[in-house]
């Protein structure tokens, strides 16, 4: 241990990691502790699940050993005359993983059953899974170690391609030297716990520095890493080849545990190749790479499939989006979209004016993309589906439009379907399904290893990458129903079938958004009669920028993915432009989408007052809009430090809601007519107030806001579904559906 704290901070910090996640100290907000206490495998937390992470853990800690052992072993030179030297120094090094282990075991209990609420029997199969897999790996890998001790590998080494023996020929010598040097710097030490876990008394260790017998336990051992890493290696490529089919996708955490373990080892190679050299040669090398990535080595471009990255660029300039935003083109636009309006309009009788519904769904990974599925499930069922006849329009970011987008479809489908019930309880299922796992294993597969295999999509071929990832699992998620080009869409929206939706991701290159519809959508810019001349363009529209790269191709996935970039987990798409645009979530200009659809309602402005009876905003939020102010107190140091930035992080919805708030109040003054605003939230707390008198009220105890991820756990799945029930909740729906019954 103390040998750790002295020489190994690279090493104890990967278990800092590890430990702070268990714990629930670290990744709390986006649910990284989860991934660990409730693994998913093929949808379903079980003994397997749970029988992977104890195979990955127990991995991670017998790397520890290795790199301990060829990096430091020669501190405790009594330790080569054992007869299973590898094995005594691994016991002996075993403090930390056993701590881990136990910690973890015990942190899964408590998860387990505060929130999960398992039965005795499964939780004792989970862990159970979690222990033969910690002790299968185990026996597995030392069982290699156990057989190939020194005598065995005088014959093993003699097999051993000579390239291999002259290429650890420069490590030899540095052995030698650390071991001449170990001879005056010993690590005290004057007892070891033997392999019959009883304490031994260290004897004289004079015989182990017989030079051959020296060279051929470092011939063993740099060959037990080689064959080790080997072996990781090619599972790893074998498992990246197979990554399609779940079967083969670990759990997130896994995955995680995975990518530290050749961390660790590559860390420990390293060390023993460069000793004290290691830090400055290890800045060299990053001083290299970042070189070679500035130059365009080693850059991968993500794609948005669907569109045609052979033929040459569209030119993104200040000229060419203003030329796109032409008054020619705006008004041609805005009597298309007039068409639509009439549409609308005539679903419902001349002599009454309805309500036009603006749907704002707010972002926020699975949890929003549940939340709003859920939400518009039961409000729609409650208003006797008027509230998908009267919605006009569907704007917003990230995971709430994806479970808009989601059930628009199944409204669509059940048009002509009337078996399809847009109700039934299995489609909240369906959205909330995990979409974590394959994302994280394509990283650690295909981002860091197997990058060669690519496909097919309308002819144009593109890698599989965590992009394709992220949507082949929402498309089998959601059984393939949104599996469409971009104007798949455009006929049943113009007809007013279903309701039009505008994507609105942000341009990294200039904060622009980029407007994505299947129809020409220019009036979303900026007005262009304005006085003032310099104004400055807001956005600008994709199908009009890109028609030369087949805009119209676009993967309707590829626009929801475009629109629900999660930073280093979902990529940033980069867009055949020149120069390239890339591509960031929606939520950066506006999580809530409100902004977009005052947008429209200024360019048809008009028509919407006279034609309607007023227009209602429902905005569907994963979070509370006047949520209680915290006081900071007890501040450390690196949090005051911190705050001037933290701060604007924590309270960015809050200045986008001021923001939108404003935008509101203005459009009651130039719009002539009624505007209401119904926000449905979801408050966990307000949730567990209202029902602590209830047999569940140890459940309610343990409710927490629901992490931000593509991954929910049951509990917070059943938080999200019975949230709707709230008090201000029924208060808001009950007020909506009178005003669509007017």
């Amino acid at each position: 241990m103390l040998n750790h704290f002295k020489r190994n901070h690279v090493l104890l910090f990967c278990w800092v990691i590890l430990f702070a996640i268990v714990s629930g100290n670290f990744g709390n907000y986006l649910g990284i502790p989860y991934l660990f206490l409730d693994p998913v495998y093929i949808n379903q937390v079980n003994f397997f699940s749970f029988f992977i992470m104890g195979i990955v853990i127990a991995g991670f800690s017998i790397a520890f050993h290795i790199t301990t052992y060829i990096n430091d072993g020669h501190r405790f030179s009594f330790i080569g005359i054992q007869s299973k030297p590898f094995t005594i120094f691994s016991l002996n090094n075993s403090i930390i993983p056993f701590i881990f282990l136990f910690c973890y075991v015990v942190f899964i209990i408590q998860y387990q059953v505060s929130n999960e609420f398992v039965e005795d029997d499964m939780l004792l199969r989970n862990l159970l899974g979690l222990l033969f897999g910690y002790i299968g790996m185990t026996i597995l890998l030392f069982s290699y170690f156990w057989f190939t001790n020194k005598d065995i590998f005088k014959y093993v080494v003699c097999k051993v391609d000579e390239k291999l023996k002259q290429n650890i020929k420069v490590t030899r010598a540095s052995a030698m030297k650390k071991l001449n040097i170990a001879k005056k710097k010993q690590s005290r030490v004057d007892h070891f716990l033997n392999l019959n876990f009883a304490f031994e008394k260290v004897e004289d260790d004079k015989g182990f520095y017989d030079r051959n017998t020296i060279l051929q336990v470092f011939d063993q051992n740099h060959f037990n890493l080689v064959i080790i890493e080997l072996f990781i290696f090619i599972l790893l490529i074998i498992m990246g080849i197979f990554k399609d089919y779940e079967a083969f996708q670990l759990p997130a955490a896994a995955s995680f545990t995975l990518l530290l373990t050749i961390f660790v080892m590559f860390v420990g190679a390293f060390s023993y190749w460069f000793g004290n050299w290691s830090t400055s040669f290890a800045l060299v090398i990053i001083i290299i790479i970042n070189g070679l990535v500035k130059e365009g080595f080693f850059n991968k471009t993500y794609k948005a499939f669907g569109l045609d990255y052979t033929t040459e660029p569209a030119p993104y300039s200040l000229e060419h989006i203003e030329e796109l935003n032409s008054n020619e083109n705006r008004e041609k636009d805005r009597k298309e979209t007039l068409e639509i309006l009439n549409n609308w309009r005539s679903k419902f009788p001349e002599e009454e004016k309805p309500k036009m519904v603006f749907l704002c769904v707010s972002g926020g990974g699975q949890r929003a993309a549940l939340w709003a599925m859920n939400v518009l499930q039961y409000t729609d069922s409650l208003t006797n589906g008027q509230l998908i006849k009267n919605t006009m329009l569907i704007t917003g970011a990230s995971g709430g439009l994806i479970g808009a987008s989601y059930y628009r479809e199944l409204y669509l489908r059940g048009l002509s379907n009337k078996k399809i019930n847009r109700h039934a309880n299995e489609y909240k299922e369906k959205i909330a399904s995990d979409n974590l796992n394959a994302v994280i294993f394509s990283l650690l597969m295909n981002d860091f290893f197997v990058g060669f295999q690519n496909f097919q999509y309308n002819g144009l071929e593109y890698d599989k990458d965590r992009g394709y990832a992220f949507e082949h699992q929402l498309n089998k998620n959601t059984e393939f129903v949104l599996d469409k080009p971009l104007a798949a869409y455009r006929t049943p929206e113009k007809s007013s079938e279903i309701p039009m939706i505008i994507m609105a991701p942000t341009v990294i290159n200039d904060g622009r958004k980029l407007y994505i519809s299947p129809q020409h959508i220019s009036y979303m810019m900026d007005p262009s009669d304005s006085i003032y001349t310099g104004e400055k363009l807001s956005g600008v529209e994709f199908l009009r920028l890109f028609e030369k790269q087949g805009s119209e191709e676009l993967r309707f996935l590829s626009g929801l993915r475009m629109s629900a970039t999660f930073p280093y987990i979902t990529p940033n798409i980069t867009l055949p432009s020149e120069p390239p645009i890339e591509i960031m979530d929606a939520g950066i200009t506006d999580n809530f989408g409100i902004s977009d659809a005052i947008k429209f309602l200024f360019a048809f402005k008009k028509w919407i007052a006279k034609n309607t009876n007023g227009v209602v905003f429902v905005s569907i939020r994963d979070s509370e809009k006047n949520g209680s102010i915290s006081k900071e107190t007890n501040l450390s140091l690196f949090e005051k430090f911190s705050m001037p930035i933290s701060s604007i992080y924590q309270n960015f919805e809050s200045l986008q809601d001021i923001t939108n708030d404003s935008k509101m109040e203005y459009a009651r003054e130039w719009f002539d007519g009624n505007i209401e605003r119904i926000n449905i939230e979801y408050v966990p707390r307000e949730y567990a107030k209202e029902n602590l008198s209830t047999a569940d009220s140890l459940r309610m105890e343990n409710v927490r806001r629901a992490s931000l991820s593509w991954r929910l756990t049951r509990r917070e799945k059943e938080s999200l579904i019975e949230n709707i029930h709230t008090h201000n909740n029924e208060k808001a729906i009950l007020r909506l559906k009178s005003l669509l019954e007017l």
